[in-house]
């Protein structure tokens, strides 16, 4: 299958090309280039071609033969949502659904979306199925609303969607992020042998590992168009519902000498279970290989192996927000967030 993917130089698009490519498909990547400085290790085979883009321009011919898009290019987490409210709403909801508008223009027949489980925002009422009503707390989760919003009737016999709303992702990536908790936990426990929680940690958070998303990606393009049409995915595992205490807990353990602590309640009331029954009985092939405790150790041994430094740790090229601050600052990007 020929097919596009975005935010291929991100922490998830930078596993998810290569293998798409392993497993015989012709992959076409596209990345506006924001991360290219956060490189922590070489961990990947081969690279797809790039087309060097911001997604806003897109146009038709780059989209000549492809027969699906992953779509994962957008502004990728609160706090980088909330430094500019208006441009992540022009990137990650006018900027995707241009880009599906265009996708059916030119033919392509699937169209998968990283949406996100943020999306529940503050939920106590049990398991969250993909039925449950969504309660976006900031702009980066109301954007991913929006988009399944406006997609989902654009859905007919020659243009699928499915929307993928993926847990929060943890585990290596050579394009790493610390600024995801299990990711953000670990770096710490390893540069400075201490993890002193601000919180109680007793929100919950489902957690899922980038190759399992990227698992989920490649099952969902590769299963029969009637399984995936116009489907809504939670992508994780019910096993990996964790209280942020529980993370913590389990980051310390796999890094030895690691102290622990914990504060007072936080001012962060997101806090949901979310089920995953959908995913792990309907879409083929598609199980969790990588649990918390998997995907710490994981972590540890790469930073072992790197000799990871505190500097490393907090450099820029891994945490959204610095590095988008940072080409704001040194005039690289304009208000808009295009290159100048």
């Amino acid at each position: 299958m020929k097919v596009l993917v975005t935010g291929t130089e991100g922490y998830l698009g930078c596993l998810l090309a290569p293998i798409l490519m392993e497993r015989g498909h012709e992959v076409t990547a596209v990345d506006t280039g924001f991360y290219k400085s956060g490189w922590l290790y070489n961990g990947v085979n081969k690279t797809a071609k790039t087309l060097a883009k911001d997604i806003r321009n897109i146009e038709l011919e780059d989209l000549e033969g492809i027969e699906a898009i992953v779509h994962m290019a957008e502004l990728s987490n609160d706090p980088t949502g909330q430094l500019s409210p208006t441009i992540t709403y022009d990137i990650n909801h006018k900027g995707s659904i241009r880009l599906a508008e265009l996708a059916k223009k030119a033919g392509v027949r699937r169209f998968v979306y990283m949406s996100s489980c943020s999306v529940y925002g503050v939920a106590t009422d049990g398991d969250i199925t993909e039925e449950s009503p969504v309660n976006p707390q900031t702009a980066y989760a109301e954007c991913k609303t929006f988009v399944e919003r406006d997609l989902q009737p654009m859905a007919d016999d020659d243009f699928s969607p499915t929307f993928m709303r993926n847990s929060t992702a943890f585990g290596a990536s050579p394009r790493m992020r610390f600024d995801i908790v299990l990711n953000n936990l670990s770096g710490l426990a390893w540069t400075t042998k201490e993890i002193a929680m601000t919180s109680d940690g007793t929100p919950w958070r489902p957690l899922v590992h980038a190759l399992d998303i990227a698992k989920s990606i490649y099952c969902a393009l590769e299963a029969p168009r009637d399984i995936v049409h116009n489907q809504i995915f939670n992508v994780g595992d019910s096993a990996q519902n964790y209280q942020v205490r529980q993370i913590a807990e389990i980051v310390a353990a796999a890094f030895p000498g690691c102290k622990l602590s914990f504060g007072d309640s936080s001012s962060d009331n997101r806090s949901y279970r979310v089920s995953f029954d959908k995913i792990n009985t309907k879409l083929p092939g598609f199980k969790c290989e990588w649990p918390a405790e998997r995907g710490a150790k994981q972590l540890y041994d790469i930073f072992s192996s790197i000799d990871m430094t505190e500097d490393m740790f907090r450099s820029r090229g891994f945490t959204r927000l610095k590095q988008l601050e940072y080409l704001i600052r040194t005039q690289q990007i304009d208000s808009d967030f295009f290159w100048k």
